[in-house]
């Protein structure tokens, strides 16, 4: 099994980091150093086995220690077509290696099957299926591949295009999948068949496989073992041949969408097997003698004493372990402390009805939060800031040390999704997580290795202390997941709006009620963002729901598909606890490259035989808050608010009146109201009902989700020609927030309402008293005046594009968070907080103060 567990290897380490990089380096396992392994060079991701390959295409590690490929001189074209033709040079002829491999496994397979059938079969018809499962489908895929690649580079100049080739061979990886779903069971039947039958063991150990056309060797042997490994590794490498081929591959030629499609299928699957084949490079050895292997290992925050603590956990074939890490003097070596561990024998999933008593979970309310994760991003802008200055790199690991513990901070107060395990001779423990997927992973991964024979293990004092000790060498999670344990080159993310449809699923063995929640990941962990309606009693659900997702950093995306429990019977009484059945699960990277394109992106992710198909286009903040008036006279939304109540003969726009009585009249105790994304096809025929005065408006807003009521009030603020607090008073209110003089900043704001037209102070003194009433119900509906000032703080309030002009210190796009979103957040604060204010009286007070601003 030893070429399992390296495949796997060379599959972890390209998914081992938030960014999807490769290098030379092969997998960093005990004894395996610059890209050898101390058995083989099979862990290597990229050799080439062609004797003709171009020695300047070897992929050379950077200064950071990354790696990197050689990339065409600026503006030398034919110097990139040269790399290009290199680069699939190389591939073609270790492609043609691979054929000649997979072909000595399809001859011995075809006289098998023929005396399979006769009086004297070597092998059953059944173990010559599993052994060669897909072996000619893959044969076949690769032959087709080879001959059409091969007159391209023959003919090559700047107008041949190969990116439907490839895009081609990614979209077949579905029977790589098979494959490797098979291949432990392949291996096994191997080698019990080479043991009953000597006629197949000499096979099996001397598979003769073709040289290549231009080698001197006619023909060399390998073991079947080893041949049957050679998918498994050509995935990867493939993969890794794509990021080569689109670095040395303009962004205008056709090629280039083609490869970054088939890239995007690559990493997709690979990161599907990633997750299902989970073997581990190194073991320790139990008294017995027997391999306790470690299955996975993460960070979790653990309710201890009634307060939250860091752990890291580690799940071993037959046990689970809490650790923490011990502080050590500076120079020493870290070391792990076991906190508890439970046998999976004895291990048993705790619900509340189970317990007498549970833990209190503490949870911080949700605006200290928020204003957290504002600090830390106004600390990114000022690291970027200081390490471009003079002599600023001091100042910026101090502010990085700063951040460090913010975001430390952040990870331990952020989940609140309970995760109970029981030791059935025992206590129970409870963990907090952020996500609901990652509570199905650990849940899974422990019920996969209890449906094994386990015996409870008792260790002794001496073989946990060796056990814990092992944690440091064996574990894959070595860091909290905080920006400063990431690599500056590492990409920070997507920072702007996630437009995601859902479209329908597939593949469910039975009718159910099912629906799917959304997932991304932001400052290291990941939170629910959206959640599509129960499609009941079908097998074949079709939602087409679009949803848009604010996307803070964001490097993933997860859909979670359900079946809805309706029985009351089993609801549990922890809010947090989700009842309802995980069905299927997966993820996509949300490369910018591909999602930020105007058009949208069709995807599907494959979970558990389940085809969830969906798609997404990604609009960042700045052009999603780019105000852009309406051309039509007529409508209200990118219409000017002075217009719009001109022309209706009112004070406040009637979407305005009617969108707040609504939320006010069955959605006030609504669970995070202005917070939850509305169903975007809903907000649209809302907006479409309003622009074109529907006589039947009023009985869509009484049918309608009152999620996407409040959310096309928020579309109507965002797309207003101009914010609602004027792009002219805009420097103004920036200044009066800042000022730090009780009185001066009660003056100064005051003046500030005064001077906005009428509609605008109007409409903003009857948002603002809507918003004060939703906030009394905060207890009910999560939805403080803090978090609905981080809702609509940078709607109503939003720099001209002049003004945006001026702002050249910006330096990334994690700014969106940065001081300027804080302020605007705080001046709608400022306001939610006032007594209430009268638009009669700020008139009165007009005459004793100056209009100058």
């Amino acid at each position: 099994m030893a070429f399992f567990f390296e495949a796997v290897c060379v599959i972890r380490s390209l998914f081992t980091s938030d960014d999807f990089n490769y290098n030379t380096d092969g997998y960093d396992g005990d004894g395996a150093e610059d890209g050898k392994s101390q058995d083989s060079s099979e862990t290597l991701p990229y050799i080439d086995e062609s004797p003709t390959m171009s020695p300047q295409l070897c992929v050379s590690q950077g200064p950071d220690g990354e790696a990197v490929s050689p990339s065409p001189l600026e503006g030398d074209v034919e110097k990139g077509l040269e790399m290009k033709k290199l680069v699939l040079s190389g591939f073609l002829a270790s492609e043609e290696i691979y054929i000649n491999q997979l072909e000595a496994l399809v001859l011995p397979m075809r006289p098998l099957k023929a005396a399979a059938t006769s009086s004297q079969p070597v092998l059953t018809m059944q173990q010559i299926e599993t052994i060669f499962y897909k072996i000619q489908d893959i044969f076949e895929i690769h032959k087709e591949f080879y001959d059409a690649l091969l007159p391209s580079i023959q003919r090559w100049d700047e107008k041949v295009t190969v990116g439907h080739l490839f895009q081609k061979l990614a979209s077949q990886l579905g029977i790589y999948k098979a494959f490797v779903d098979n291949y432990k069971n392949a291996l096994e039947t191997a080698e019990k068949c080479s043991q009953a039958n000597n006629y197949f063991q000499k096979i099996s150990e001397t598979v003769s496989v073709k040289g290549p056309k231009d080698s001197k060797d006619s023909s060399t042997k390998s073991s079947m073992e080893n041949l049957l490994y050679k998918p498994i590794d050509r995935v990867t490498r493939s993969t890794l041949v794509l990021h080569d081929l689109l670095k040395h591959t303009p962004k205008d030629h056709p090629d280039f969408p083609l490869l970054q499609d088939a890239l995007r299928i690559s990493q997709n699957f690979l990161s599907s097997i990633n997750e299902e084949i989970d073997p581990r490079r190194t073991a320790v050895t139990t008294p017995k003698g027997e391999a306790r292997q470690l299955v996975k290992d993460g960070f979790l925050v653990e309710v201890s004493e009634s307060s939250r603590k860091l752990r890291h956990v580690f799940l071993f074939t037959d046990l689970l372990l809490c650790a923490k890490m011990k502080k050590t003097a500076v120079g020493r070596h870290q070391q792990y402390e076991c906190k508890w561990y439970i046998p999976l024998a004895d291990l048993t999933f705790q619900t509340l009805d189970d317990s007498d008593s549970c833990p209190s979970i503490q949870v911080l309310p949700e605006h200290e939060i928020e204003e957290m994760k504002m600090k830390i991003s106004v600390l990114k802008n000022d690291i970027q800031k200081e390490k471009k200055a003079p002599k600023g790199q001091s100042r910026a690991e101090r502010l990085r040390k700063k951040m460090n513990e913010q975001e430390s901070w952040l990870l331990l107060q952020s989940p609140t999704i309970p995760f109970r395990i029981h030791n059935k001779h025992g206590k129970s423990y409870l963990f907090l997580l952020s996500s609901d997927y990652e509570r199905a992973e650990w849940k899974e991964s422990i019920q996969k290795l209890q449906k094994k024979d386990l015996q409870a293990c008792m260790l002794s004092s001496v073989e946990l202390q060796v056990l814990t000790s092992s944690c440091f060498k064996l574990r894959t999670v070595h860091n909290i997941p905080v920006t400063t344990n990431k690599d500056d080159e590492e990409t920070p993310g997507l920072y702007g709006f996630l437009h995601v449809i859902v479209r329908s699923a597939t593949g469910f063995q039975e009718s159910a009620n099912l629906y799917c929640t959304l997932e991304v990941d932001s400052f290291g962990y990941f939170v629910s963002k959206a959640k599509t309606r129960v499609f009941r009693d079908t097998a074949e659900p079709q939602w087409n729901e679009e949803f848009e997702i604010e996307l803070e950093g964001s490097q993933y995306l997860r859909i979670l598909c359900y079946e809805k429990c309706f029985d009351k019977s089993m609801l549990n009484k922890d809010d947090n606890e989700i009842v309802d059945k995980i069905m299927g699960k997966g993820q996509v990277q949300l490369d910018p490259q591909t999602v930020q394109s105007k058009n949208w992106h069709m995807d599907v992710i494959e979970m558990n035989g389940i085809k969830v198909e969906f798609s997404m286009k990604f609009t960042s903040r700045d052009l999603s808050l780019k105000r852009t008036p309406s051309k039509k006279q007529s409508g209200v939304f990118g219409v000017k608010i002075n217009v719009v109540t001109k022309r209706e003969r009112s004070k406040v726009p009637y979407i305005v009146r009617q969108c707040i009585e609504e939320v006010e009249k069955r959605g006030i105790d609504e669970v995070g109201i202005y917070r939850i994304s509305g169903v975007a096809t809903d907000i649209q025929a809302l907006k479409l009902a309003f622009d074109t005065n529907t006589k039947d408006i009023l009985v869509m807003l009484s049918d309608m989700d009152i999620n996407a009521i409040a959310g096309t009030l928020k579309l109507y603020f965002r797309e207003l020609p101009e914010p609602l607090l004027t792009d002219r008073l805009y420097p103004a209110f920036m200044e009066g927030i800042a000022l730090s003089d009780p009185a001066a900043k009660e003056n100064c704001m005051m003046h500030l309402l005064r001077s906005l037209p009428d509609p605008n102070l109007m409409t903003f003194l009857t948002l603002l008293e809507h918003l004060k009433r939703v906030a009394e119900k905060e207890p009910v509906n999560k939805m403080s005046l803090h978090n609905l000032g981080t809702v609509f703080g940078p709607t109503l309030l939003r720099p001209s594009e002049s003004e945006s002009a001026k702002g050249q210190h910006i330096t990334c796009a994690s700014d969106i968070w940065s001081h300027d979103v804080m302020a605007q957040v705080q001046v709608l604060l400022y306001y939610l907080q006032h007594p209430p204010i009268s638009f009669a009286e700020l008139k009165r007070n007009t005459l004793y103060f100056s209009t100058d601003v």
